[in-house]
C-alpha cells in the first residue's frame, strides 16, 4: 500500500506540472495579438485566440491550485515522458482552436497545421496568400516554441529545477551547464539570440520586417513555414538564401555543440562527429544533385550550385524551405533528398530525422568492429566520440539502443509508405512525402494539401508527432501509465 501511495503522490506532481504547462500554453496563445498594432484589420480574429487562451489559463490554474503534492523529488525519464506527451497534445489542440474558431480550417486540417507547427515540420494545408497575418505569425510562434521545446521554455522560467526527466524526455540529452534550469536558460539565450540576429540579417538582405521575423524563426527552428507560397524562392536573392543557409545550419546543430563554439573551443567543435558528418554529406550531395539532376533543368552554373546547396541543406537540416518544385526532378535527385531527410540533423537540436549522431555512431561501430579483427585477442580499448564539449565513451548498450531506434524508425517509415501506396500514390512520391513528415522536414511533392484525403493528413500528423518526440518517449510514457493503472486496480 505504501508503493501505491507513492504512485499517487508522484502522479499528483505530474498533474501539477501539467497544470503549470497548461497555463503557459494559454499565455503563448496571446502572443499573435502583438501583430494587431501593425495589422489592425486582423482584430476580427482576436477572439479566436482569446477564447482558447482564457480556457487554458483557467483550466491550468484550477489544476495547479487544487492538487497538493510534494515536489522535492526528481522526475524519472518515464514520468517526464508522461508530462511531455500530455503537454504536447494539449498544446496542439490549443493551437488548432484558433483556426477552427475563425473558420479557416476544419478539425483535421487544424490539428495537422498545429502539429506541423509544434513539431517544426512545415508541411501546410493553408494558402499563405489568403491567410491573415495574425495566423501566419501564429504558425511561426508555434515553430519557435516547438523548436526550443515547450518543456525547455518552461524549465528556463517557472518550473522546478528537479526536472531532468522532463528535460531528457523532450530530446535534450546534453546538459550545457551543471543544473537543468541553467542548461534550459542557456538554450533559450542561444536560440533567442540567433533568432534576433537572423531577423536583422534578413532585413539587411532585403526582406520586410514581418517576413524577416517569420522566416528567421522558421529557419532557425528548422520549421520551414513561409509567409509566401513560393517560400524562399519568392525573393530570388542570393543574400536571402545565404542568410537562410546559415540559420538552417545553426538550427540543425546540437545546442551543446553551439555552447562549445560560443566559448571559443573551435577544435572541439570540429571534432564533433555530427559536425563532421554534416559537412561530408553537404560536400558530397551538393555536387551530385547539381550534376545528375539540376543540369537537366538549368544551364547556368551559378543557378545549379545555388539550388544544389540550398536543397541539400534544407533536406539534411529538416527545414523544408525550397527554391523550386520537385515535380520535375529525376529519380536520382528524389532518392538523394529522401536519404537526406531520413538521416536528418543533430541530436539536441531543433531538427528531426534519425539524427546525425545515430548514423555517425553506427558508422563508427562498423569501423571499430573491423579494427577489432586486427587487434590482439586480449587487447583493451575505449571507443569514444566527441559530443558537445566532452568525449562520450561508447558502451555496447548504446550501439544496441541506436540500432533498435533506427529499426523502429525505418519500420514506421515503410508502414507509412505502404499506406500511401494503398491510397493510390506512386512509390517515389510516397517515399518522399512520408520521409518529409516523419523526419519533420516539410518538403512536399504536392500530396500534402487542403484537399488531401483525411486518412493521409492523419497519417502525416501521427508521423510528425512520432518523429518529433522520438517514438520511445511516447511508448515509455504510455506503458508506464498502463502499468501504474493496472497496479492500482489490482491493489484497491
Amino acid at each position: 500500500m505504501r508503493y501505491k501511495e507513492m504512485i499517487i503522490q508522484r502522479y499528483k506532481l505530474l498533474l501539477k506540472y501539467i497544470g503549470i504547462l497548461t497555463i503557459g500554453i494559454g499565455v503563448i496563445l496571446l502572443l499573435p495579438l502583438l501583430v494587431l498594432p501593425f495589422y489592425p484589420q486582423n482584430i476580427m480574429y482576436s477572439t479566436s485566440f482569446l477564447i482558447p487562451s482564457f480556457l487554458y489559463m483557467i483550466l491550468g490554474g484550477v489544476i495547479w491550485k487544487l492538487i497538493q503534492s510534494e515536489n522535492n523529488f526528481t522526475l524519472s525519464l518515464k514520468e517526464g515522458g508522461i508530462i511531455v506527451l500530455a503537454s504536447w497534445i494539449l498544446a496542439i489542440i490549443a493551437s488548432a482552436l484558433p483556426f477552427i474558431i475563425a473558420g479557416k480550417l476544419n478539425f483535421t486540417q487544424a490539428v495537422f497545421e498545429a502539429t506541423s507547427g509544434w513539431t517544426t515540420t512545415g508541411l501546410s494545408v493553408v494558402n499563405e496568400a489568403k491567410t491573415p497575418n495574425i495566423f501566419l505569425l501564429w504558425r511561426s510562434i508555434m515553430q519557435f516554441f516547438g523548436g526550443a521545446g515547450l518543456i525547455v521554455v518552461m524549465l528556463s522560467s517557472i518550473l522546478h529545477p528537479y526536472g531532468f526527466g522532463l528535460y531528457n524526455a523532450e530530446g535534450r540529452s546534453d546538459q550545457l551547464l551543471p543544473h537543468v534550469k541553467q542548461s534550459a536558460k542557456a538554450i533559450m539565450l542561444i536560440y533567442s539570440g540567433y533568432t534576433i540576429g537572423g531577423i536583422i540579417l534578413y532585413i539587411l538582405a532585403g526582406m520586410g520586417v514581418f517576413d524577416a521575423v517569420n522566416h528567421s524563426i522558421a529557419a532557425l527552428s528548422t520549421g520551414g513555414f513561409s509567409t509566401r507560397q513560393a517560400s524562399i524562392g519568392y525573393w530570388n536573392s542570393i543574400s536571402v538564401e545565404i542568410v537562410t543557409w546559415v540559420l538552417m545550419l545553426l538550427g540543425t546543430t546540437n545546442f551543446a555543440t553551439h555552447f562549445a563554439l560560443l566559448k571559443g573551443k573551435f577544435k572541439i567543435f570540429f571534432k564533433n562527429g555530427e559536425v563532421r558528418l554534416l559537412g561530408v554529406l553537404i560536400a558530397v550531395f551538393t555536387p551530385l544533385i547539381s550534376y545528375f539532376t539540376l543540369t537537366e533543368l538549368y544551364n547556368y552554373l551559378p543557378d545549379l550550385l545555388r539550388r544544389g546547396i540550398f536543397e541539400t541543406i534544407t533536406a539534411i537540416s529538416t527545414t523544408g524551405f525550397s527554391l523550386d518544385t520537385f515535380n520535375n526532378w529525376n529519380s536520382f535527385g528524389m532518392l538523394s533528398m529522401i536519404l537526406l531527410m531520413l538521416i536528418g540533423g543533430g541530436t539536441g537540436s531543433t531538427a528531426g530525422g534519425i539524427k546525425l549522431y545515430r548514423i555517425y555512431l553506427m558508422f563508427k561501430s562498423l569501423i571499430w568492429q573491423f579494427e577489432g579483427y586486427f587487434l590482439p585477442q586480449n587487447a583493451v580499448r575505449e571507443n569514444y566520440i566527441w559530443r558537445g564539449e566532452t568525449k562520450l565513451y561508447i558502451k555496447l548498450e548504446y550501439i544496441r539502443e541506436t540500432a533498435n531506434y533506427i529499426y523502429l524508425y525505418m519500420g514506421t517509415y515503410f508502414i507509412g509508405v505502404f499506406i500511401y501506396l494503398a491510397y493510390g500514390y506512386d512509390l517515389t512520391n510516397s517515399m518522399f512525402e512520408f520521409a518529409s513528415a516523419l523526419g519533420t522536414v516539410g518538403l512536399s511533392i504536392g500530396i500534402t494539401a487542403a484537399d488531401a484525403p483525411t486518412g493521409i493528413l492523419w497519417l502525416e500528423t501521427v508521423g510528425m508527432f512520432l518523429g518529433r518526440l522520438e517514438f520511445l518517449v511516447i511508448f515509455f510514457a504510455v506503458a508506464k501509465i498502463i502499468k501504474d493503472l493496472k497496479f492500482n486496480l489490482e491493489n484497491k
